[in-house]
């Protein structure tokens, strides 16, 4: 995994050029995105189907783990592998950004059913209670 240019989702303010004292007043255009470039060499990718939000006044945790037992209520408990620890302000940029990637992937696939029980088939849901 080399650099990488992050394009759709940056979280980083958007500017356009300053104008000087000298040059006329152009025209306002929509500012231009900054492209924030990434290095991810170091990143390691976890899979997650459980999460778990709480935190302070100051500060967001969002744990994540593996759930192995992804119907009913688990009977042991869920190792977390990762916990995300951030602010605020950085927390609803990701909110935002997460709301329009899903946004468009439902445009495309259709709407995401979260409710387990409205997506699993009956008779699997009948054998799992065995």
């Amino acid at each position: 995994m080399a650099k990488e240019e992050k394009k759709d989702q940056d979280m980083t303010p958007e500017t356009g050029p300053e104008p000087t004292a000298a040059s006329a007043p152009a025209p306002q255009g929509p500012p231009q995105r900054q492209q924030v470039e990434i290095d991810d060499t170091h990143a390691i990718a976890s899979y997650a189907n459980f999460c778990r939000v709480t935190g302070t006044p100051e500060e967001l945790i969002i744990d994540f783990g593996l759930n192995p037992q992804p119907f009913g209520i688990p009977t042991q408990p869920i190792p977390i592998t990762q916990r995300l620890i951030t602010n605020f302000y950085t927390a609803k940029r990701m909110l935002h950004a997460l709301t329009l990637t899903v946004q468009r992937h439902e445009a495309t696939f259709g709407v995401l059913e979260t409710d387990v029980q409205k997506r699993v088939m009956p008779g699997v849901m009948q054998r799992q209670q065995r």
